[in-house]
């Protein structure tokens, strides 16, 4: 079998999308509540002021992921809960809990994987300039520290952004997230620099203040483009597109896994536009990471022409999933092998799966058979990458409960767990039982 004996089979979900509470234990606001409370800015004017009240139900989701067989589960911290005003005083509440979340976690045979940032930026640091400040980075660093110290103990897999490509791009250039905003591309890339140093702090924040030995990444939202032939033409077009990609894409992989994972932006992104880079920051930005994760969903089919790459649509009739984006297994064989050619690190998938129109059927129980049609030909894929030589050693599916899906609200489900908004009660779905099973076999049943 492709998958090595430690592979990591787990679970991801992220703070403001399941915890609710957010006005409890002296949480302050996050640019999220913010968009939230803008008219039209989420599908039927949908909050996360309660979402999957984890807050106050994280001992019983604990239960059911070992319930799952659940080994590990991606979880991240809050930072307006744990310094409500962003920087200075720290809320020895909130740190309370996610230390007696960690210990739970562990003592359930869980393994916790921190993410740092999940979008859900201080309002209060919003409002004095945000990710536009320099000042930002020393900002993020300052919250690594604290929750390095507290929780670096028991910890040792560490995240420190997930996906900045969203918080660029959807949430200052397109305005379509938090915080909304619809800026200039060079301030864009502005905003994009100051992402790149404030995860280059946070390594080194984690590493001086963790007890145990800390591994490390950043988790990238990856352009995918896959060939759509095996001819070594088509490939090496898809390859092109994939990294570096396009400068004038401000989500081209090269402007954010280059600068991170080889000290430098590729040379005609900065010939574009110039990131404001001042001495030293690049240093700051290409420290050492331990591995890189990838949050892979649907990439497009690239052919090889005469005038350069060329985009193919997908067949009639495809698959969709609740979201409209097509099934594309192939996006996890391509984008991570594309990857590991270039930068030589680990890869973690940190997220994959699908949001479905889940119902409960008559019986109580929730069927969910696309999404393990999704997840078999998906992980097959996978299965051939590593068996082909590149380096991916977990997966982590997204999500382990339906939850607060961002500008959607509660319109898609997720989750592999299936939440009644209403009674919080949870029912875990068909697919959680099969993915129970891919994980004690270590992948043997996808072939049963």
């Amino acid at each position: 079998m492709a998958f090595p004996k430690d592979f990591v089979w787990g679970v991801a979900a992220s703070s403001y999308q399941i915890e609710g509470a957010l006005a409890e234990d002296g949480r302050k606001p996050s640019v999220w509540d913010m968009f939230c409370a803008r008219p039209g800015a989420i599908w039927m004017g949908h909050n996360a002021a309660v979402a999957c009240d984890h807050w106050h139900r994280h001992k019983e989701d604990v239960a059911l992921m070992k319930q799952l067989g659940m080994k590990a589960y991606r979880l991240s911290i809050a930072w307006p809960r744990v310094i409500p005003d962003g920087t200075g005083a720290v809320n020895a509440k909130a740190l309370d809990f996610y230390s007696r979340l960690v210990d739970d976690l562990l003592a359930a045979g869980i393994e916790p994987w921190v993410t740092l940032f999940h979008w859900d930026f201080p309002y209060d640091l919003y409002c004095r300039g945000g990710w536009l400040n320099r000042d930002v980075a020393e900002w993020f660093a300052e919250y690594s520290a604290v929750v390095a110290r507290r929780l670096g103990d028991r910890v040792t897999k560490w995240m420190t952004i997930n996906e900045p490509e969203c918080v660029s791009v959807l949430g200052h250039q397109i305005g379509i997230q938090a915080p909304g905003d619809k800026l200039a591309p060079n301030e864009v890339v502005r905003v994009m620099h100051h992402l790149l140093l404030s995860h280059g702090r946070s390594v080194q924040a984690v590493r001086a203040n963790a007890k145990s030995k800390p591994s490390v990444g950043l988790v990238f939202a990856a352009r995918i483009f896959m060939p759509a032939t095996e001819s070594a033409a088509d490939i090496e077009a898809a390859r092109t597109l994939a990294i570096p990609g396009k400068a004038e894409d401000l989500w081209a992989n090269g402007w954010w896994m280059d600068p991170v994972l080889l000290g430098k932006y590729p040379e005609s992104f900065v010939k574009h536009i110039a990131p404001p880079i001042e001495p030293g920051d690049m240093e700051i930005i290409s420290q050492k990471t331990d591995f890189m994760g990838m949050n892979l969903y649907n990439g497009a089919y690239i052919r090889a022409t005469a005038n350069g790459p060329e985009e193919v649509p997908p067949p009639e009739g495809v698959a969709l999933t609740s979201i409209h984006w097509p099934f594309t297994p192939e996006a996890y064989r391509w984008a991570t092998r594309f990857a590991f050619e270039r930068y030589k690190l680990p890869i973690y998938i940190t997220e994959g799966g699908m949001g479905g129109l889940d119902c409960v059927s008559p019986d109580g129980q929730v069927r969910d058979p696309q999404r393990i049609a999704y997840l078999h030909r998906y992980f097959l894929e996978l299965e051939k990458v590593i068996a082909e030589g590149v380096d991916v050693r977990g997966h982590f599916i997204w999500s382990i409960m339906d939850n607060f899906e961002w500008g959607e609200g509660y319109k898609h489900r997720c989750g592999i767990v299936f939440v009644d908004y209403q009674t919080q009660q949870r029912i875990p779905k068909d697919s959680a039982w099969w993915y129970k099973r891919i994980s004690e076999t270590n992948g043997r049943s996808l072939h049963e």
